[in-house]
Order: structure tokens, then C-alpha cells, then sequence
């Protein structure tokens, strides 16, 4: 997909620059909506990201961004925070939830499920697995649509 390419060379552009500034480079994401594209980077640091933190970051990467030229049409930028329920695309992200609960939503079920909510028990190059109460599931990383950690709200 060209747009993994293209957010491959960002992360490589813009992760000195962002972590000079006290934040970690999550993620980066280069999507279509409608017909509209959308850069979106997402920064975190220990104690949360606010309004003023994305502010500062898009003021530090809109220049080198526009002079590196890595994406020829018109865009939107956007920084923001990965939220507390994130979505888990890197090894990375996965590893750092090894045995925490995250969510997961699946392209075809598996034992009747397409949505599976258990603890990372293990995580490799093509698959993880998840604990079920009693029961270990093993799921190629090609199968899931979606994983996200989960953040309980009652607690």
C-alpha cells in the first residue's frame, strides 16, 4: 500500500524533531475520507497530551513536512493524542500491552466472534495470543481488522 510508504519516511522524518520536544511519536497515519486525505500524527508524553502540546508539535513539522514534499496533493494535518483506548498497529504498541487487556475486532470470526476482549499474552512477527478466561487463542495479525487497548471506565 503507497500509503504505508508514505507514513514510513514521516515517522523517519519527524521522530528526532517530536522527541526533541519531550513527546513520543505513536503513530502516524496517511488516510483517505471522502475525498479528502488526512496526515495525522499522533504524539503522547507521561502525563497526556493537550490542545497546546499538538499546537506546538504541527508549529515544529509544518515547514520540514512541506520541504521534504513526501506527499504531492493537497492534505490535512493533524496532531493529536492516540487516546486511551489506542490503536495497536506496531510491535511496539503490542508489546508494551503484553498482559494487559485490549479489544480486538476480527475480519472473519473466530468460535462465533468477531469482537474478542482478553488479556495479550503473547505477541510475535504474525500472530498473538490472547487469554479467555481459561482458554489461550491463538490469532494471525493478518486476521484482525482492529486491536485497541481497553480502559475501564467504572474504576
Amino acid at each position: 500500500m503507497a500509503s504505508d510508504n508514505i507514513e514510513v519516511k514521516i515517522e523517519k522524518l519527524l521522530q528526532d524533531i517530536i522527541e526533541s520536544l519531550g513527546y513520543d511519536l505513536y503513530d502516524v497515519r496517511y488516510e483517505k475520507e471522502g475525498k479528502d486525505y488526512y496526515l495525522r500524527i499522533f504524539i503522547d508524553k507521561s502525563d497526556g497530551i493537550d490542545l497546546n502540546d499538538c499546537e506546538k508539535v504541527n508549529n515544529a513539522i509544518n515547514d520540514i513536512l512541506d520541504e521534504a514534499d513526501y506527499i504531492k496533493g493537497q492534505y490535512f494535518l493533524e496532531v493529536s493524542s492516540p487516546g486511551v483506548e489506542r490503536v495497536l498497529r506496531k510491535e511496539n504498541h503490542f508489546k508494551k500491552q503484553i498482559g494487559k487487556e485490549i479489544s480486538l475486532k476480527l475480519f472473519k470470526p473466530i468460535n462465533k466472534h468477531k469482537e474478542i476482549i482478553g488479556i495479550l499474552e503473547e505477541y510475535n512477527d504474525n500472530e498473538l495470543t490472547i487469554k479467555l478466561e481459561k482458554d489461550l487463542i491463538r490469532i494471525n495479525l493478518k486476521d484482525i481488522a482492529v486491536a485497541k487497548t481497553v480502559f475501564k471506565w467504572n474504576q
